[in-house]
């Protein structure tokens, strides 16, 4: 039997070869060697940051917030660079999600009381 720790090897090499990360990999590199579009992602994303802590703290949404960071957004995807960045990232958080959701539903059994 393989030891459970080399899986996790294996899966963790094959993320790294996969088409999703290399693609996101790239496009980071490309948006965050431009300073100016660096700041711009950084910005955005401690804003986004920033929502999702309230969200989770306090139950609900700072609707001030939640405009601001779409109409950053909005900007922000203007530029192809940043688009394409965007993008990139949740198809790679997607296939990230995927992998979680099916390890997860291995073990359904011994969460369901």
């Amino acid at each position: 039997m393989n030891n459970i720790y080399d899986t996790a090897n294996k899966l963790a090499k094959e993320i790294k070869e996969s088409q999703e990360y290399n693609d996101y990999k790239k496009a980071r590199e490309i948006v965050l060697a431009n300073p100016d579009l660096k700041n711009k992602i950084e910005n955005f994303e401690q804003i986004r940051y920033d929502v999702q802590v309230l969200s989770m703290e306090k139950g609900k949404e700072d609707s001030e917030k939640m405009k601001k960071l779409q109409e950053m957004y909005n900007i922000l995807v203007e530029n192809k660079d940043i688009k394409e960045y965007f993008d990139l990232e949740v198809k790679f958080n997607v296939m990230i999600a995927d992998i979680n959701k099916i390890i997860a539903e291995s073990m359904e059994d011994i969460f369901k009381k």
